[in-house]
């Protein structure tokens, strides 16, 4: 392998960095001997540089230098009855459907959203910034508005505040804030520092409640404004895509703006007509707070 120490950087996050997948996809196809290094099989924490030959499944991958190259993200508003896998064997709509084209790239979601829940879905060209952004051990705070049925006592919120234990680890709530309404419409702005399989869902139901309405409004710095509709996206500026970057001690990179034919291109598919399984209930009472504030 003909790498510079100085240059070179381990596999798994060169290429996740390249957008290519994340890093425990590549591992598995690593494992898989999918991908070769100038001809010969790759293994687990090797090195490469800009300069190695990459590729998976026969088909290059082009490694960056890590101070290289620009960053570009973007926010979508997420619909109810759209999945955020690349590609659904049932057919239904996905998440990148509605995305502007690239080239030499690929957009790689900042988390998940189940497909019942609406609302802030981050992309990225950066795999390390998606990466960062996504770990636990950054702490980056997510903040969801929920309709909740059943009755919420100060003892549940209490206990949503000190933690359960669910069938994955434990779980807790950093912020509730009661947001208003009667009944079956009572609506609270929670956040949670991890994006678990259902985690606000599972955590509401611990407590014997049933969440009826979910969206995001904010993840990190990132407040959903209230003009982007449905099914639409539009890009970060510079200061807003420096402000997650530092959030994950990550240097600023110049933000690239999308040329006029992709941004042709991504106007016709925001312009879609949604399917009727993507189509969203009556617009959602609450909106983003910014930042929750505890409440007892």
């Amino acid at each position: 392998m003909t790498t510079e120490t100085t240059q070179s950087e381990r596999i798994q996050k060169a290429l996740a960095r390249a957008g290519v997948g994340s890093r425990r996809q590549i591992e598995k196809w690593i494992a898989e001997q999918r991908i070769t290094v100038n001809g010969v099989l790759a293994e687990l924490g090797q090195r490469v540089s800009p300069t190695d030959d990459i590729k998976l499944d026969g088909r290059q991958v082009k490694v960056m230098p890590e101070q290289a190259g620009f960053r570009r993200v973007l926010m979508y508003n997420k619909p109810e009855g759209v999945v955020c896998s690349r590609n659904d064997p049932e057919g239904r709509p996905t998440v990148f459907d509605r995305l502007p084209p690239l080239k030499g790239e690929r957009w790689i979601a900042i988390g998940r959203l189940d497909i019942n829940t609406s609302g802030l879905l981050l992309f990225t060209t950066d795999g390390e910034l998606a990466n960062r952004l996504m770990h636990p051990s950054h702490q980056v705070e997510r903040e969801y508005a929920v309709r909740v049925m059943g009755e919420v006592t100060e003892d549940k919120t209490k206990q949503l505040f000190k933690g359960v234990e669910l069938e994955d680890g434990f779980a807790r709530f950093t912020d509730i804030v009661d947001s208003g309404g009667e009944g079956i419409n009572h609506w609270f702005h929670v956040v949670i520092m991890e994006g678990r399989n259902r985690e606000v869902r599972r955590l509401w139901e611990s407590q014997g409640l049933q969440v009826s309405r979910l969206k995001r409004v904010r993840y990190g710095s990132v407040i959903m404004p209230s003009h982007l509709r449905l099914g639409r996206w539009e890009t970060l500026d510079q200061q807003s895509v420096d402000q997650l970057a530092s959030a994950v001690e990550l240097s600023p990179k110049p933000v690239a703006p999308l040329n006029p034919k992709q941004q042709e291109q991504g106007k016709r598919l925001q312009g879609k007509r949604l399917k009727p399984e993507a189509k969203s209930k009556k617009t959602m009472r609450p909106k983003a707070t910014g930042k929750a504030t505890r409440k007892h």
